[in-house]
């Protein structure tokens, strides 16, 4: 990639520093896309060792490019996208891969399909790591940010993609006794 392409993705990408999420930091702003994509990269880094038969690097990568497609639409909850919204953005984020030189095109639109199926181990293990970082940030933010239906998502958001892996699963079981107890601890202050 030529310096002049490079800078020009990487200002491409650096919308989503800017480009807010529905959740709350601990310190009390929105989180950026970036910050919850670094997250989920973070915590492929550290589940290295859970799936020794994953391409962990594979799964690292796509969770740092999953939500480039944000750069264009900007973030829509999962609980308020629609799937004419999950179109625009698909469409929008592959005309921007289809800009980028070569190898980097073909691997990113490689990664975007394999996440799209869902079917392969690393595929699965990204997806699941993208619904667990969402619920870990709601633990982490104040009570009094959750919406009212978040209640009930913060017990049972993302359990689908956990159940193909014991460890998940108690990952997921151990943040869900996270929210009983923030919710036992703070309050119910829903409306």
């Amino acid at each position: 990639m030529r310096p002049s392409e490079l800078l020009a993705a990487l200002h491409t990408a650096e919308k989503l520093k800017d480009t807010t999420r529905h959740c709350y930091t601990s310190g009390g702003r929105h989180e950026s896309v970036a910050e919850h994509s670094w997250r989920i990269a973070l915590m492929a880094f550290f589940l290295r060792d859970e799936f020794p038969e994953a391409d962990m690097d594979k799964v690292t990568r796509m969770c740092l490019i999953h939500d480039l497609g944000e750069c264009f639409t900007g973030d829509i909850p999962a609980f308020d996208k629609t799937a004419q919204d999950e179109s625009t953005e698909e469409a929008l984020l592959y005309q921007w891969v289809a800009s980028l030189p070569s190898p980097c095109r073909e691997e990113m639109r490689a990664l975007y399909d394999e996440m799209a199926a869902l079917e392969t181990q690393e595929a699965q293990i990204y997806k699941a790591l993208d619904k667990l970082e969402a619920v870990i940030s709601h633990n982490e933010s104040d009570i009094s940010t959750w919406e009212d239906h978040e209640y009930d998502l913060q017990l049972t958001y993302g359990e689908q993609n956990v159940a193909f892996s014991p460890y998940l699963t108690a990952l997921r079981q151990a943040v869900r006794q996270e929210s009983l107890d923030k919710i036992a601890r703070e309050g119910d202050r829903r409306k």
